[in-house]
């Protein structure tokens, strides 16, 4: 298990857990919730923000903030 900014381009996990005392409300709603698949579909110029899909959405976040969020990758990636 790792924080999501460690997550490589292309690699698929689960999220596990989150910090949610540092999270926007607004990615909590739109399914950063545990349990849910998370990929990292383009990382910005710098590495930052981070371009995602997460299940069926897709969403840009810093990686300031995807430090609060540990995932476990996918076995097959």
């Amino acid at each position: 298990m790792f924080p999501l900014d460690q997550l490589a381009l292309g690699q698929r996990a689960i999220i596990k857990s989150i910090k949610t005392d540092f999270l926007p409300l607004k990615l909590i709603e739109m399914g950063c919730l545990p349990g849910n698949e998370i990929s990292l579909l383009y990382l910005a110029p710098f590495q930052d923000p981070m371009y995602l899909k997460i299940d069926e959405a897709h969403l840009a976040i810093r990686k300031e903030v995807a430090r609060y969020i540990m995932v476990k990758p996918l076995k097959d990636d």
